[in-house]
């Protein structure tokens, strides 16, 4: 299409303009908070005070309309790996879980591997939930705990071997993780795919299951800013550049900031966790610092998607804290609070300090971003990043008012989707898709309500104005577009590929209104 052809001859002509030269390859630390809302930070509105993230933002770039891939983490955190997204892969809807097999496959090509290919060491620090291939006690053996009863799974697995599948299969030099979210069972952590030690006794941060003997979710912040500092420190004493890959576990559930901080905010017990999370991220930039590698740096930060209803949310906005800003629904929720989040960038000497850009982006957009950084030589493979788009441009002040992506997909929870193209953004489903109401099986019974949902995030951002009835022809438009990008398994240019399947979560009324989503 000639629209298409003119997008792709401006965007090769900024990528061209942009790259940096191939012998700048700066060090990259990538920090995802872990359901921190749009408006959670002090310099969007925030109640409890995050001064580092702060700091992020005044020497570097706030992006204001980034998005992730899904409004829950699992789905997130795989497509910022692997720059696709995860309705491709086997997870077609929901999140994986502690004892889950690992979803990215060993020969998919993924951020930390591609770093590695030019010259990167690659490290994980923090909650990893992307399946772990856990080695089993033989003849389905299942040890007891030292004291009191088993509850939860996983007494049947050898804590003593390395999982399969595990950071180190899909290009990470080191890690150091916990398996999934800090109410998903087994507790305790990794260190380069290795328990550290063996879970033999029943803890409950939720859900009970076996945990390590001194493994407690109230230590895990401090853990992993201190590795995080003692990889930077290492690292630095190498002429070879590294990535740091740090998804935390907070705010999320279960909500335990350390004694130091419980009480600090004024606010509530979230607003503490959230200002324990900030500290994390002072920690890493006193560490580059201290190492005099800030200005050699990019420093992003980002969370997984919105603010969990868990955190009391109502309570808070009564104090004046909108923990999603002003945007309708929350995690899980195919609405703007489900999946917009902040998203700050420093890179001294390349980003303006204190600027902001209104390109939307999404999280499966780093690899591309890398790739473009690294510069023509670093040229991605047909077959990787295969929904990732390249920003450089708006970070380095080209190309100023240039869509950085054509479209951007959303996905909530239960597997509904949205899609944005500028200004318009067309859910296929007649409510939240996810915990807001509109539940899904109540939305779906109302006959009251229509099947989709378009509306004009120019003029209606609280997603009030349901113009699917008024814009036929746009919706038609909007549905072919994501029909093709399902069929052609990519949505950047570049051959065809295949999905693992096609998303089957289509509800069947959606299916007789546009069958092109079926096919």
């Amino acid at each position: 299409m000639p629209f298409r052809f003119l997008y792709t001859i401006t965007f090769s002509i900024l990528w061209l303009t942009a790259s940096v030269p191939a012998a700048d390859k700066p060090n990259v630390i990538y920090i995802l908070a872990d359901d921190l809302g749009y408006g959670d930070l002090s310099h969007a509105g925030g109640k409890a005070s995050t001064p580092h993230c702060d700091r992020l933002a005044r020497e570097g770039m706030r992006f204001t309309d980034s998005h992730t891939t899904s409004s829950v983490c699992t789905p997130t955190r795989y497509g910022i790996l692997t720059g696709r997204y995860n309705w491709r892969s086997t997870l077609k809807k929901g999140v994986l879980w502690g004892m889950s097999e690992p979803l990215i496959e060993p020969d998919r090509l993924t951020v930390p591997g591609f770093l590695r290919q030019h010259g990167y060491f690659t490290a994980v620090v923090g909650k990893w939930h992307l399946g772990l291939g856990w080695k089993m006690l033989p003849n389905g053996e299942k040890r007891s705990p030292k004291t009191g009863a088993a509850k939860g799974d996983g007494w049947q697995i050898d804590y003593a071997k390395k999982v399969d599948g595990g950071p180190l299969a899909i290009g990470f030099d080191e890690s150091f993780i916990i398996p999934a979210s800090l109410d998903m069972f087994p507790y305790l952590y990794l260190k380069n795919d290795k328990p550290t030690a063996w879970a033999n006794t029943t803890k409950a941060f939720h859900r009970p299951g076996p945990a390590a003997e001194g493994f407690e979710a109230i230590n895990c912040l401090t853990d992993f800013a201190r590795e995080s500092r003692a990889y930077i420190a290492a690292r630095s004493k190498s002429d070879k550049p590294f990535f740091l890959y740090l998804p935390l576990t907070s705010p999320h559930t279960p909500i335990v900031p350390s004694r130091k901080w419980q009480g600090e905010s004024g606010l509530s017990i979230y607003g503490d966790f959230l200002m324990e999370t900030d500290w994390v991220v002072g920690e890493v930039l006193a560490e580059l610092d201290k190492q005099k590698l800030t200005n050699d740096t990019i420093v992003i930060f980002t969370a997984d998607n919105g603010c969990s209803p868990q955190a009391k949310i109502p309570d808070l906005i009564k104090k004046g804290h909108k923990p999603n800003g002003d945007w309708r629904g929350h995690k899980a929720d195919i609405y703007e609070g489900g999946h917009r989040t902040p998203f700050l960038l420093r890179w001294p000497g390349k980003v303006k300090a204190g600027s902001s850009s209104s390109q939307t982006i999404c999280t499966t957009d780093l690899f591309a971003t890398m790739a473009d950084i690294l510069g023509p030589h670093a040229k991605l493979p047909a077959a990787a990043g295969v929904d990732s788009f390249s920003f450089l441009t708006a970070l380095v002040g080209k190309g100023a008012g240039k869509p950085t992506r054509p479209l951007t997909i959303h996905h909530s929870i239960n597997g509904s989707f949205a899609i944005r193209r500028g200004p318009w953004k067309l859910a296929l489903c007649p409510g939240s898709g996810g915990w807001s109401a509109p539940r899904p099986a109540a939305a779906f019974k109302n006959k009251k309500l229509p099947l989709i949902q378009l509306y004009n995030l120019s003029d209606d951002p609280a997603e009030k104005k349901n113009l699917s009835n008024q814009k036929p022809e746009l919706v038609k438009e909007l549905i072919g577009e994501l029909a093709a990008a399902i069929r052609n398994g990519r949505t950047n240019t570049g051959p065809k590929q295949s999905n693992e399947g096609l998303p089957n979560t289509f509800n069947k009324r959606l299916l007789t209104a546009f069958p092109r989503l079926g096919k």
